[in-house]
C-alpha cells in the first residue's frame, strides 16, 4: 500500500478552505487529494492528473466525489485546465515520487530487487523504454545519463560493461542489469547501505519518462493558472528535482511573482520515516503567488 508523504505539512502550506478548487498534478492513489477534498467541502473540487493509465483507472472506478480525474502528463497542465474549464485554482500540488505500486506490483522493472523486464515507463504511450536505452544507445549516451541523472561515480565502468555484456546477449531484465552494475563497481561500493544499482535505475527512469524536463516545462504553467494568493507545493525525492524547484522559486521571488513559504525544504519527521521509510528522502517546498 502506498502512503502519501508529508500530508500534514502539505495541508498546512496549501491551506485549503471550504469551496476552493485545487489541482493534484500527480494524483497517484489520491492520498493527498482525499485530505484536500475533506477541507474544501461542500463544493470545492480537486482536478487530479495521473500519467499511469492503470492507476488512473483504479481511481476513476472509486468514483470519489468532487475528484475529477484526467489521464495525462502534468506537462499538459494548461491544456487540461482549458479543456476541463477548471478554476479558479487556489492551489497546486506536485508529489514527484513514484508509487509503491510501481515498485511492488506494476511489473515494469522499477526495482532491482525482483526479476522483471526493463520497461520503466509510467505511461504505455511513451515509446522509449529502459531496454532500448541499455541495448541500443551508444556507450557515451549511456555514460552521460548515468552521470547527469544518476550522479553515479562509477558511470564510466558501468556504461562500458553494459555495452560489453549486450554484445554477448541482450540485457532484458532488472536482475541482468543489476549484475552488470555490481561487477562494475568496487567491493566497498557494493556493501554500502544504498544498493549499487540505485543511481543507475534512477537515471534510466528519469530518462525514459523525461522527468526533469517535464518539471521545467510545468512550473511556468502552474504559476500562470494559479489565482493571486494561490499556493504551489512540490515534494521532490532527489537533489536534481529539488534544485530545479529551488531555482525556479528563487528566480520568481526575485521577479516579485512568488513569495517563498519554505526558506528551507520541509522533511519528514522521525516518526513518519519509521512508519514510512520511503519518506526519508522527501523534500517539500512551497510558495504563494503574489
Amino acid at each position: 500500500m502506498h502512503i502519501s508523504v508529508l500530508k500534514t505539512e502539505v495541508l498546512e502550506l496549501l491551506d485549503p478552505q471550504s469551496n476552493e478548487n485545487f489541482i493534484d498534478a500527480t494524483t497517484g492513489e489520491a492520498g493527498h487529494s482525499l485530505e484536500i477534498l475533506n477541507k474544501i467541502k461542500p463544493s470545492g473540487k480537486v482536478l487530479g492528473i495521473e500519467l499511469d493509465e492503470k492507476v488512473c483507472q483504479k481511481l476513476e472506478q472509486k468514483k470519489i466525489k468532487n475528484l475529477i480525474m484526467v489521464n495525462s502528463s502534468f506537462v499538459n497542465l494548461k491544456e487540461i485546465i482549458q479543456a476541463k474549464k477548471f478554476g479558479p485554482v487556489s492551489g497546486i500540488l506536485f508529489d514527484l515520487g513514484f508509487l509503491s505500486w510501481h515498485v511492488d506490483e506494476s511489473k515494469k522493472g522499477f526495482s532491482f530487487l525482483k526479476e522483471e523486464d526493463l520497461d520503466m515507463r509510467f505511461s504505455t504511450k511513451t515509446e522509449l523504454t529502459a531496454i532500448k536505452i541499455i541495448n541500443f544507445w551508444n556507450e557515451e549516451e549511456i555514460l552521460n545519463i548515468l552521470k547527469e541523472y544518476g550522479e553515479e561515480q562509477f558511470a564510466k565502468n558501468i556504461a562500458r560493461n553494459i555495452v560489453k555484456k549486450r554484445q554477448e546477449s541482450p540485457i532484458r531484465t532488472t536482475t541482468q542489469l543489476s549484475e552488470v552494475i555490481k561487477s562494475s563497481v568496487p567491493g566497498w561500493y557494493r556493501h554500502k547501505k544504498i544498493h549499487p544499482a540505485t543511481k543507475t535505475f534512477q537515471a534510466l527512469r528519469i530518462t525514459v519518462n523525461n522527468e526533469l524536463e517535464s518539471i521545467k516545462k510545468v512550473l511556468p504553467q502552474a504559476l500562470e493558472i494559479l489565482k493571486p494568493g494561490g499556493r504551489i507545493a512540490i515534494i521532490s525525492f532527489h537533489s536534481l528535482e529539488d534544485r530545479i524547484v529551488k531555482r525556479y522559486f528563487k528566480e520568481k521571488a526575485q521577479e516579485n511573482l512568488l513569495k517563498i513559504l519554505t526558506k528551507k525544504p520541509l522533511q519528514a519527521s522521525r516518526e513518519e520515516i519509521i512508519n514510512n521509510p520511503r519518506s526519508r528522502s522527501a523534500k517539500l517546498r512551497a510558495a504563494i503567488k503574489i
